[in-house]
């Protein structure tokens, strides 16, 4: 059974739709209909129709769906009799019309319903150290639709826009996107594709890392507050124990390289010299070192740290680099001595300390007025005046000379050694040996 074409004005919109979209339909001339947007999945069929006659008088509800070949409505199941509404669903894409009959006369009306999807895939390629492509395609539904006033093929036109995001971060808004700078972890990468109807599809692609970031943090030995008697300055003394800590993200343990630089004086002396021929002063290849500067400079830290990948039948080395910022210092060598000290038993100043500073020998030596060597030390392998005052006792001189207390008066010390600069000191003078009545 077939119904002739019938046109229906806006006054006859007797159907509705809960559809995710409505737009008008765009013929040549005359009232135009309503096009239904259904949002679901590539297959389904989520389309529905309502139809009610005016003022909720019941009446009977006869259905027809265009044929595109005849050009007529094929009679379509659903409609029934003595009823105020009706409603068809699980429809294919097309044109449906009702035509309502109640004791107040015959209306028609006509929509158009589409099911529409997105179907969106994500993946990624040309993962590399330096990037990698987030790849998204989609497969989309089209719609055309037919005049009914002339009969041609009218198309639904359709937009679309496309989001990267990972997390909350949007990363691109191309189909294909590519990442510099790749993170170090492994990252969930999601693809959201939208219609101009509001149909939305999203799918997600894992980033498995296969990069590194290199980056340490550095503790210097803890020293005595030990300063230079030129400077208030805080110094660092030679020899000077740095512990390094590896804060690098995602490298493989035991592959970290630490590239330990010489001072930096010392290298543009070489080149002035012309007998440079590398910067760098030690390697070492611990995940967390711990490493002892012998002699004064301004030393400069790098670590490079790796990530080693198989991808397939291919394997990819990762590197990243990173150096300290400013420079790890061991002040220059001196020594110092007082020229007064009081061994009363008080805890004052009761002992002659030779103060000497990034000094790698040292020899001490104190006469009396006649000449005779009341106190001597000596020591070819200083490591660090504190730790030689605190350890050994015999560096310092407590005034007693074979464990008789010294009498008062004028003594003479000789200080000299090489300090780990490489430069002889030397430090001589008068020494006051006072005691309490």
């Amino acid at each position: 059974m077939t119904f002739s074409i019938f046109v229906s004005g806006s006054a006859f919109a007797q159907i509705t739709s809960d559809a995710t979209e409505k737009v008008p339909t765009e013929y040549s001339n005359g009232p135009q209909d309503n096009i239904y947007i259904f949002c679901g999945a590539k297959g389904e069929k989520n389309a529905s129709l309502t139809a009610t006659s005016p003022n909720g008088e019941s009446g009977s509800f006869e259905w027809g769906k265009y044929n595109i070949q005849s050009g007529d409505f094929d009679l379509f199941p659903g409609g029934s009799a003595d009823i105020s509404s009706s409603t068809i669903s699980n429809l294919e894409d097309g044109c449906y019309r009702v035509k309502i009959t109640t004791t107040s006369g015959e209306l028609t009306s006509t929509a158009w319903v589409f099911n529409n999807f997105i179907d969106a895939k994500a993946e990624i390629t040309g993962s590399d150290c330096n990037s990698f492509t987030l790849n998204g395609t989609f497969e989309k539904a089209d719609f055309s639709y037919t005049d009914l006033t002339n009969e041609q093929t009218k198309v639904l036109s359709n937009t679309y826009k496309v989001k990267w995001t990972a997390g909350s971060v949007v990363v691109g808004t191309f189909a294909t996107t590519k990442i510099y700078e790749p993170p170090t972890t492994d990252t969930d990468y999601n693809l959201e594709v939208t219609d101009r109807f509001g149909c939305v599809s999203k799918a997600d692609v894992r980033y498995i890392s296969i990069v590194t970031k290199a980056s340490f943090t550095y503790k210097e030995e803890l020293q005595g507050p030990q300063k230079d008697k030129r400077s208030d300055a805080r110094k660092n003394e030679a020899p000077l124990t740095v512990t390094f800590t590896n804060t690098s993200e995602n490298g493989d343990p035991g592959k970290y390289e630490w590239y330990i630089f010489k001072d930096l004086f010392k290298i543009g002396r070489e080149v002035a010299a012309k007998t440079f021929k590398d910067s760098i002063l030690e390697i070492l290849t611990n995940d967390n070192p711990v490493y002892t500067f012998e002699e004064i400079g301004q030393y400069k830290v790098k670590l490079v740290s790796k990530k080693i990948t198989n991808l397939g039948n291919e394997t990819i080395t990762c590197t990243d680099t990173f150096y300290m910022s400013g420079y790890i210092v061991a002040d220059s060598s001196f020594i110092d001595a007082p020229n007064v000290f009081t061994p009363d038993g008080n805890g004052v100043n009761d002992k002659f300390v030779v103060k000497f500073f990034s000094m790698k020998s040292v020899k001490i030596t104190i006469v009396n007025r006649w000449g005779k060597v009341v106190h001597t030390w000596e020591s070819n392998n200083v490591r660090g005046f504190v730790n030689t005052a605190e350890g050994v006792t015999e560096s310092v001189w407590d005034g007693k000379v074979g464990g008789r207390v010294a009498s008062p008066g004028v003594y003479y010390y000789v200080v000299e050694g090489i300090g780990r600069d490489g430069e002889k000191r030397k430090a001589n003078g008068f020494l006051h040996l006072f005691r309490d009545k």
